[in-house]
């Protein structure tokens, strides 16, 4: 509980205060880290049918790696093979839950997941409908060989939620939300573009709304309380979600957009 209050009264302070710039120092890191946000790679073993989805559907929905110059040259377009208007990006997205929610919401918009987790993403594939939808691409390493490799302005959502709060002081640096992972996501960002974060653990809440509101690319949404304690208009909880609800822990919603150029 002292933790929590902790934490409120700090978003409260900051929301009191964002307007009038006085955040804008920002936390400084020891090593400003491009790699390692994720952890381990394969959990229980798995059951025949999510070992063929990784052997049929991964194969041709997955961003090849030669493609992967990390030098901002990918086309969306050659990616998907059609014209791309609005596109989606999840970082770490778990079993799937929410990409294959945003996906059923938007099926005219495209979409890109990342997660090394090798579980998680035999269960994502195998939720996806068949025939395999086409507005799809997944990326089984490190998100940020895919968004290094993206042009400027070319993602119109990004999403990282609950992502690993790597709790231990020493395991800070890996954290998928910092200075210079910030930058890149600025920079795929489109000017206007919607970046969303969450988490149930109330530490990392105010560690990510200190990083993000110290980039002077992000303009955070909340106004009030309700406003990041409450989840946007339209949101699917995932297994993961609910799972802290009812073990007492309490969402944070926090919602930036990507300020003009």
């Amino acid at each position: 509980m002292k933790r929590k209050n902790v934490f409120v009264a700090f978003v409260f302070f900051v929301v009191q205060n964002k307007k009038s710039n006085n955040m804008n120092e920002p936390v400084k890191l020891k090593r400003a880290y491009g790699r390692r946000v994720f952890g381990r790679r394969m959990g229980r073993p798995m059951h025949k049918g999510r070992v063929d989805v990784i052997d049929t559907i991964l194969p041709v929905r997955k961003i090849p790696k030669e493609v992967l110059t990390e030098d901002k040259s990918l086309s969306v377009a050659d990616m998907f093979g059609e014209l791309v208007t609005t596109l989606h990006f999840e970082i770490g997205f778990g079993n799937g839950e929410h990409l294959l929610y945003i996906m059923t919401e938007n099926p005219t918009h495209h979409f890109i997941g990342a997660e090394p987790y090798l579980n998680g993403m035999s269960a994502f594939l195998k939720s996806l409908p068949s025939p395999t939808p086409e507005n799809v691409r997944v990326h089984m390493d490190d998100a940020l060989m895919v968004l290094n490799s993206l042009p400027d302005a070319s993602v119109d959502f990004l999403y990282i939620l609950n992502p690993d709060p790597w709790p231990k002081s020493r395991h800070h640096k890996r954290r998928i939300v910092n200075e210079a992972n910030l930058k890149v996501y600025a920079r795929v960002l489109k000017d206007g573009g919607t970046m969303v974060q969450t988490t149930d653990v109330d530490e990392l809440a105010e560690w990510m709304l200190t990083k993000t509101i110290n980039c002077p690319h992000f303009e955070w949404c909340a106004e009030k309380p309700e406003d990041w304690k409450t989840a946007p208009n339209g949101w699917m909880a995932t297994r993961y979600e609910n799972k802290g609800k009812e073990a007492g822990r309490s969402q944070t919603y926090l919602i930036y957009k990507r300020k003009s150029t």
